[in-house]
């Protein structure tokens, strides 16, 4: 029998497969849809200071608690197989997503009767240890979203993340006005990190000194880890010479250690509106 001998039901029922295929194909691989996030922090979230901060309307988030819960059931359904079909940036996307609205969830537990997020772990409990955000088949602490999923991973490597997870404190970067997505991920950090650093209230040269935000000296190890070849965290701070305000000659100064380092204060009140 010919190789050509093909019924018209059959050949014309290959593009049809081919295109079932790919779909289920690109479906595997699609971003999670953040938009219900996106949607509340729109709404509830306002830039300051030029994009350097922001203000929650907790009011505002708390009437619309529901949709909040809504959209943290459906992360809760993405099972790790899911999950690692994904790229890094959309995994990442995804982790930083939910710890924020985790975050938020956690203050409307407490709130309005809440000045910081400190208070709500009590006198002898931290509130980034308590479990209760379902991800990954798991139910987990926001530590351990953060130190182990995103951190402790070693996957990410990627220190902008301290100025994209936020702790719902005056001190903390900005919590950002969208939801982040894996497409985006690299600009949004970059924007975060950039704008944080352009904060002159929390990071500022003083004299021979550069002054800034303690996260970096809590997560100090973050920022020697050569991502994109900065090797300690003079050289992170470097590469952000300009957000500073630094000079090219501050900036040599700064690499070679010329100019010290120290932390600033860090401010747990509630970033509310």
């Amino acid at each position: 029998m010919s190789v050509f001998n093909f019924s018209a039901k059959t050949l014309f029922a290959q593009p049809v497969i081919a295109t079932t295929i790919l779909l289920a194909s690109v479906a595997a691989h699609a971003d999670f849809n953040h938009q219900s996030w996106d949607s509340l922090l729109s709404k509830h979230v306002t830039m300051t200071n030029g994009g350097k901060a922001s203000v929650v309307n907790y009011a505002g988030m708390k009437a619309d608690q529901s949709k909040l819960t809504s959209y943290l059931e459906a992360t809760s359904k993405v099972s790790q197989s899911e999950f690692n079909r994904w790229s890094k940036n959309e995994q990442l996307a995804f982790l930083i997503n939910v710890y924020n609205a985790g975050t938020v969830d956690l203050v409307l537990t407490k709130y309005p009767n809440v000045k910081s997020i400190k208070d709500i772990g009590g006198l002898f409990g931290s509130p980034w240890k308590q479990e209760f955000v379902s991800v990954l088949g798991k139910t987990r602490s926001l530590d351990d979203i953060e130190h182990n999923l995103i951190r402790g991973s070693k996957r990410y490597n990627d220190p902008r993340i301290h100025f994209a997870v936020n702790c719902a404190s005056i001190g903390c970067p900005a919590l950002q006005d969208d939801a982040f997505t894996g497409k985006r991920l690299d600009s949004q950090l970059e924007q975060a990190t950039s704008k944080f650093l352009a904060d002159s209230s929390r990071n500022s040269l003083k004299g021979d000194t550069l002054k800034v935000s303690p996260i970096f000296k809590w997560y100090k190890e973050d920022f020697a880890t050569n991502w994109r070849g900065t090797k300690d965290l003079a050289g992170f701070l470097g590469r952000y010479s300009s957000s500073l305000g630094l000079s090219k000659a501050q900036t040599a100064d700064l690499k070679q250690g010329k100019i010290k380092v120290s932390y600033t204060d860090y401010n747990w009140n509630l970033n509310k509106k």
